[in-house]
């Protein structure tokens, strides 16, 4: 008996946690009595990206008697072809679906797709075992793969078709121990060069409509002794980076802070760790724990979603939005954390001027991520059972987008579409961090200095290009042109500042116009400081056309400002070049760096 979990991922660098769960949970469960019925579970991971034709073949030549799809927003119009198609060719594969975005119209599933057996409801070891011992069973007993409908009717967690046609719903299965879920990244040469997804917690305290987990009010936490087993093996191991998948990981604060002061006590000082948390939750204790921590260990998201207060109250969202802006500041203020700050466009009582005044508060926040999304309206949500009420217009497909509310038009949520590829491109790159800084001041608003970024670029048609990156840099100085012609040498500087803060660039951009600083200059500079190191101390091995080579020298004349850029020494958060402010290149002056 060969089953096969299946999962259809949104990029290669993805993996699916939730396959590889069910499988090692079955693995270590599933037994059975004869050699000759042994169940062989595999995993096949792909993308969306891929050709339907390339995932057919592997499916077909793996043979299985079974396929299992995990079903997502992201995914679930190419899983519902790749059903039709595969069942044409493969006419007795027995098909299970499962995951959010079936679990909670799991009839509709079975009615629109007559190629499914059946649907597994929620959470999945459980029944995937189940199911598993099942097959196995029915292959003992009966020679075929073909389950009675009395042994489907015992398994809690799933939706099926019976014999007679008829859909079948059996109960909702209990919540697992997440303790006994085994730890699926022995093999980690099986991830290479893909995230790293780990849960320490299922279920959510909160209970905010738009999504799932609001669903599940059974908290769940691993055993801290599994945790600090497995988080070593990963540091051990010097893993890249591992994404937390826990709703909202600092919920309950002794957990937090354990795994906090594991990680800041065995950091091996490269592997990074991702975390979902509500950060006016955050305490004094945690405060202090992460803020000493190594630039880089951890890094935070953080879910605002709005600030009208009309809005927090309406989506039963439980937030402290003085307290949130406090501890974001904290934070900041230590620079060894990477911020990352949501909001959500679409949200009932969340006019086009209230996002404005929502998108200003997180801004001045100054997270080093904002992301602007948009309402989600998922199945099973208690946000779906309003729409009605919120005269809510969403797209009919995954992932179900919002069109128009009560109080937002569909040529708005365009208008904010605009907004935030502007937002993408500019603010959460990081790479204008300078010019828009000062920028920001010409205008009322963040949001208004953006909106008016987009209608620029509508106006010039450069929202229809791919540009390159250094053409953002020309394109925001053609906008200070239009809009700021008496500034536009001042801000060509803040842009080569910016520019060369991120870029060793082999060769000038355009936009930065003529250099500065004389041949002569940039000979004589870099002669005084091979002999004498007073600003590239790290350089030690290098002679002086590679000291040249490996750094930058810049004279902003306007800005009155000489500046070397050295990028072996960047700043670990930021990646930013350090940089040395020199007075004078004829003597070098005071040395006075900064990352």
């Amino acid at each position: 008996m060969k089953i096969l979990l299946a999962a259809i991922n949104a990029k290669y660098i993805h993996s699916n946690l939730a396959v590889y769960c069910l499988k090692a949970y079955a693995d270590l469960h599933c037994h059975t009595e004869q050699e000759n019925h042994e169940l062989q579970i595999e995993i096949g991971e792909y993308t969306i990206n891929q050709q339907m034709d390339d995932i057919m073949r592997d499916v077909y030549e793996r043979q299985p008697d079974v396929l299992c799809l995990s079903c997502y927003i992201w995914n679930l119009k190419y899983v519902e072809e790749l059903i039709r198609e595969i069942k044409k060719v493969c006419p007795n594969l027995k098909i299970w679906t499962g995951g959010p975005e079936v679990s909670y119209d799991a009839p509709d599933v079975l009615r629109r797709l007559p190629e499914v057996t059946g649907v597994m409801k929620g959470e999945g070891e459980l029944t995937f075992h189940a199911l598993c011992e099942a097959y196995v069973q029915t292959e003992q007993e009966m020679n075929g793969c073909e389950i009675p409908d009395d042994v489907l009717g015992g398994i809690d967690g799933i939706t099926f078709r019976d014999s007679n046609g008829e859909v079948v719903e059996t109960p909702w299965r209990q919540p697992i121990d997440l303790s006994e879920v085994p730890f699926v990244y022995e093999h980690l040469e099986d991830f290479e060069h893909k995230i790293i997804y780990y849960e320490t917690s299922r279920g959510c305290p909160f209970a905010c409509s738009y999504c799932l987990s609001s669903i599940d009010k059974r908290l769940r936490f691993r055993s801290l002794d599994l945790v600090f087993r497995e988080l070593q093996f990963f540091l051990d191991h010097k893993v890249p980076q591992v994404k937390f998948v826990d709703r909202t990981f600092n919920c309950k604060h002794d957990h937090a802070l354990a795994i906090w002061k594991y990680l800041e006590e065995h950091d091996n000082g490269i592997t990074n760790f991702h975390f979902e948390v509500s950060a006016d939750l955050l305490n004094e204790e945690e405060l202090e724990i992460i803020t000493a921590m190594r630039p880089g260990l951890i890094q935070l998201e953080i879910g605002v979603q709005s600030t009208n207060p009309d809005t927090i109250r309406e989506i039963h969202r439980t937030m402290d939005l003085d307290k949130l802006a406090a501890k974001v500041a904290r934070v900041n203020q230590a620079g060894n954390i990477h911020q990352h700050l949501d909001l959500i466009a679409g949200l009932p009582f969340e006019d086009i001027k209230s996002f404005a005044v929502s998108f200003d508060d997180v801004y001045r926040m100054r997270p080093e991520q904002l992301q602007l999304g948009f309402l989600k309206v998922l199945k099973g949500s208690y946000m779906e059972t309003k729409k009605e009420d919120y005269g809510l217009q969403y797209k009919s497909t995954p992932p179900y987008e919002v069109l128009s509310t009560r109080w937002i038009s569909y040529e708005e949520i365009l208008h904010l579409k605009g907004i935030e590829e502007m937002v993408e491109v500019y603010y959460n790159s990081r790479q204008f961090e300078e010019t828009l800084e000062e920028l920001g001041k010409e205008y009322e608003s963040a949001f208004t200095m953006y909106e008016k970024l987009w209608s620029y670029y509508k106006k010039q048609n450069y929202h229809q290009v791919n540009h390159k990156r250094s053409e953002r840099y020309e394109i925001l100085l053609g906008f200070v042109r239009e809009y700021h012609p008496e500034k536009v040498e001042y801000y060509r500087e803040l842009l080569t500042y910016d520019y060369y803060l991120r870029e060793n660039a082999k060769s000038r951009p355009a936009f930065a116009g003529k250099e500065v600083l004389t041949k002569e200059e940039y000979r004589q500079f870099y002669e005084t400081e091979d002999k004498e190191r007073r600003y590239l101390t790290s350089y030690d091995k290098y002679d002086k056309n590679q000291l040249r080579k490996m750094t930058h020298l810049e004279r902003f004349s306007r800005l009155q400002k000489t500046v070397l850029f050295d990028y072996l020494e960047r700043n670990p958060l930021t990646q930013d070049a350090r940089i040395c402010l020199i007075d004078s290149l004829a003597d070098c002056g005071e040395n006075r760096c900064k990352a």
